[in-house]
């Protein structure tokens, strides 16, 4: 009978171009063979990355892959998942993947039919393409906000997928990166994408509603091909290219343009048409008023029938109201004063971790990112807040069944345009900001249960928030 174990999976290379590879095998404390592949130049192994899952017909379905490894009588991170590092493992189900990893290499996990869920690290910085292509059991995957580079094709195909949260540092959605998602319903794209590529979210046939941002300029050949269940779509005023096919594959009964200055797109009678012919022929187009002459003469535009100016159209689309974060009784809450909005919110714990050694330090600290949404709406600037547990008192009050029980409260940490609030300590508590080189930036005397500083540290720098005896860093925004 074939056993399943849990699988702790290495493999070695060094960061010097030069090399010579080798492969080793190994087996562990339970008998199960490891396989190590390594690159040597001669000098010490500098980074660790696992790379070749073993033996597939062990059938294992679960993976913890460590934070580090001891091999040469050295300590050492791993800090990528290599390419086809997992491929094709039908049988995998769960994996961890610890906070040391910055990078998921290309087709890492790609075919991993079984695989539902995956534990992200918050220091993930890049997926590689077709990551976690054709991952049909995937029903939820968290992106973190500190990843900033997403490749073709790493999403495509997982067909269970509901929802999507793109994080803010997501300047392009490449190549067929959502292609054939078809369980997707909805999508969050962040001001700062500027491209959204060729066959990007095409075949998203359950897709509802999706808000593209107004700082994008390029939408590419086929990006929402099929996506039937879009009722109605907006083109931001900063678009300057639209590829074929970008929205054919299904009948739009609204087209709402704020592009002012209309460029060629293709037309209906040609097979490679930017919208379909039954868009063209029944849909109606709104335009920015004063320009519905300019769309009757401009190429592929002037085939629509029915063009108006004004309703639907007209100006730069209203802004979302940015949404405030609230703490009360152990939830979170969320809201936007633009009604129907829908507040899209990410959080990351820095205290979620895998590894070895005999202790962890635990900073019980949550980093919480939420904006609002809302079809022809422009999206809201995004607000962070920092949740973090303060000793109510500085000792521990006893121990029940070996767990430490000790008095805590919730605090919540906001900051906007260089003042940073802090709410839920007791009244004249006492709460300080600094700079990372130690300097004073600001204190005050908590009243209500709220301190606020203002500060003139530069967003996106780092503070140094103490409360109390708290200290906790925080993104200035």
């Amino acid at each position: 009978m074939i056993m399943k174990k849990q699988l702790l999976l290495l493999v070695m290379m060094t960061l010097p171009l030069v090399a010579s590879a080798y492969d080793i095998a190994v087996a562990n404390a339970d008998g199960v063979t490891i396989y190590y592949n390594y690159i040597n130049d001669g000098k010490d192994l500098e980074v660790t990355y696992l790379s070749i899952y073993p033996n597939k017909n062990d059938y294992r379905d679960i993976v913890v892959i460590p934070e580090e490894v001891i091999y040469m009588e050295r300590t050492r991170k791993v800090i990528r998942i290599g390419g086809s590092a997992f491929y094709d493992c039908k049988d995998l189900t769960s994996v961890t993947i610890p906070n040391s990893v910055t990078s998921i290499g290309s087709c890492a996990f790609e075919g991993c039919k079984n695989l539902t869920s995956v534990t992200v690290p918050n220091r993930l910085e890049s997926i590689g393409g077709k990551a976690f292509y054709g991952c049909i059991s995937l029903s939820s995957f968290a992106i973190p906000n500190s990843v900033t580079i997403i490749e073709s094709s790493a999403f495509s195909g997982c067909m269970s997928l509901k929802s999507i949260i793109i994080p803010d540092g997501i300047t392009e959605i490449d190549y067929g990166t959502f292609a054939g998602c078809r369980g997707l319903t909805s999508i969050t794209i962040p001001s700062s994408v500027t491209k959204i590529g060729v066959d990007a979210f095409s075949g998203c046939i359950s897709l509802k509603s999706v808000s593209i941002p107004n700082t994008t300029t390029t939408i590419g050949g086929g990006a929402f091909y099929g996506c039937i269940g879009l009722t109605s779509i907006t083109l931001p005023q900063n678009v300057i290219s639209i590829g074929n096919y970008a929205f054919d594959g299904w009948n739009l009964p609204v087209v709402i343009s704020l592009i002012e200055n209309p460029f060629a797109i293709t037309g209906k009678a040609n097979d490679f048409r930017t919208f379909s012919q039954n868009t063209f022929n029944n849909a109606t187009l709104y335009v920015p008023v004063g320009t519905i002459e300019k769309y009757k003469a401009t190429e592929g535009w002037k085939d629509f029938l029915f063009i108006e100016e004004g309703t639907g159209g007209g100006t730069t689309p209203e802004k979302c109201v940015k949404p405030t974060i609230g703490y009360s009784n152990g939830k979170l809450t969320f809201a936007s004063s633009t009604e129907g909005a829908a507040c899209y919110y990410s959080i990351t714990d820095s205290d979620i971790k895998s590894g070895s050694g005999s202790e962890v330090q635990l900073g019980v600290t949550y980093n919480i990112s939420v904006y609002a949404a809302k079809v022809g709406y422009e999206n809201s600037e995004t607000a962070t807040a920092t949740l973090c547990w303060i000793d109510a008192t500085p000792q521990t009050e006893g121990i029940t069944d070996g767990v430490a029980q000790i008095a805590a409260r919730p605090v919540l940490v906001k900051t906007d345009n260089g003042f940073i609030t802090v709410e839920g300590m007791d009244d004249r508590t006492n709460v300080s900001v600094y700079t990372t080189d130690g300097k004073q930036a600001g204190s005050a005397i908590s009243q209500n249960n709220i301190a606020t500083i203002a500060t003139s540290i530069q967003p996106g720098s780092i503070a140094i928030v103490k409360i109390g005896e708290k200290a906790i860093k925080v993104v200035m925004k």
